[in-house]
């Protein structure tokens, strides 16, 4: 896994030189703060970034951070069996914490109001990545399920009770 860390710090730093925007990428200090547990973060330092540069990196609604995160997702797990891939998090200026934290309330609200009036809620809005990480939340819990319903980009997630006819 270190070697696989270690890819992935490098690629990112070369993949961020490429585009005029050099930075250090750490991947320490974010341990048990996203909703799948099991991910490895890759932190970009973006000391030394304008404002602008940090909003372009982070897009309108996370969507550049969030294709850079899916290329080094895809290119890190490259060649690698599926056991042996790891699910890798991008983060710029504390971006992914704050919407981890949003998506977690999100699920909460949503899990609530479906339990109170048995009735399935829709959340849309949500990238695939965050759609996912809806899922992964709410995989185990008995009495909830989730489905993703539409077209990109329309595309919704539902939460509804586990055996509905909904």
């Amino acid at each position: 896994m270190e070697s696989q860390l270690q890819f992935g710090k490098q690629w990112l730093e070369q993949l961020l030189n490429f585009m005029g925007l050099a930075a250090k990428v750490t991947t320490e200090g974010f341990e048990k703060v996203t909703i799948e547990s099991d991910s490895h973060w890759l932190n970009i330092d973006i000391s030394g970034y304008t404002p602008e540069q940090r909003q372009q990196l982070i897009g309108i609604k996370g969507e550049s951070i969030d294709a850079i995160q899916y290329l080094a997702n895809t290119i890190i797990n490259l060649n690698r069996d599926p056991e042996a891939q790891n699910s890798f998090v991008v983060e710029l200026d504390g971006y992914r914490v704050q919407r981890n934290q949003e998506l977690a309330a999100l699920t909460q609200e949503a899990t609530d109001q479906v339990r109170e009036t048995s009735q399935e809620v829709e959340i849309p809005g949500l990238s695939s990545a965050e759609r996912k990480q809806i899922h992964y939340l709410l995989q185990n819990v008995e009495d909830l399920t989730t489905e993703s319903r539409g077209q990109e980009p329309h595309r919704k997630l539902i939460v509804k009770l586990r055996n509905s006819d909904s």
